[in-house]
């Protein structure tokens, strides 16, 4: 299971996600930097994931015209990043195109679509995510971003191998802050996500290490 969850980083400085990086190295294997902290201290902290030997998710949602976007992506790719997201909203030529970039490297990312954040509710959301997963499929994107709400539905149109990232993942013990769509752990697991992506209720624990040891026990 360390290798399905994923510690967000959200973090203001290097420093910081330095210490988490170190307490929680022993106990997971992907880390996800995200526009706050890449903004902080940029590629400088991608390296320091990667001399650890362990992964980054590189959530900086790109989305802007085909051109730009395929550069950005083989710019990451060039850091060695294990997953990169990007916006479906940004239509499907944007995504094809860098879907494309990355045809014939031997060490890619994974590109996975933004479909609707967490933050956000509604009764028309399922079917939403739904149509957005069809234009990633189609673009050849790897998967997309959703709520574990939507999992399900997600495999079921898309395949099973069409993977799923599940961030707004809240054990019961957490706080629910700003995420409306949430799901618990063992919940996203029980609907088929291929990755639960966990912040605050981790890093802004007292026990960083305690918490995600937790969150894994209850996994198992």
């Amino acid at each position: 299971m360390r290798n399905k969850l994923i510690i967000a980083l959200d973090v203001n400085s290097f420093d910081k996600a330095k210490k988490l990086i170190d307490k929680l190295s022993p106990y997971v294997n992907i880390f996800k930097v995200g526009s706050q902290l890449f903004t902080a201290c940029g590629p400088k902290i991608i390296n320091y994931i990667n001399k650890k030997g362990k992964k980054v998710f590189l959530d900086l949602k790109f989305f802007d015209i085909p051109n730009t976007v395929e550069k950005a992506i083989l710019a990451a790719a060039k850091h060695r990043v294990f997953m990169v997201t990007l916006h479906i909203t940004g239509g499907f030529d944007m995504l094809k195109k860098a879907a494309n970039a990355l045809k014939g490297k031997k060490r890619r990312p994974l590109l996975v679509g933004v479909t609707v954040l967490t933050s956000k509710a509604g009764k028309n959301i399922a079917k939403e995510v739904t149509k957005l997963a069809l234009i990633a499929k189609k673009a050849r994107l790897d998967g997309i971003v959703c709520s574990a709400k939507e999992t399900k539905r997600v495999k079921k149109v898309c395949g099973k191998k069409f993977i799923v990232v599940n961030p707004g993942i809240r054990p019961l013990w957490a706080a629910r802050g700003d995420q409306k769509r949430i799901t618990t752990p063992e919940k996203a697991i029980e609907n088929g996500t291929d990755f639960i992506v966990v912040g605050r209720p981790i890093t802004k624990a007292k026990d960083p290490v305690s918490a995600a040891k937790k969150i894994l026990e209850g996994l198992k």
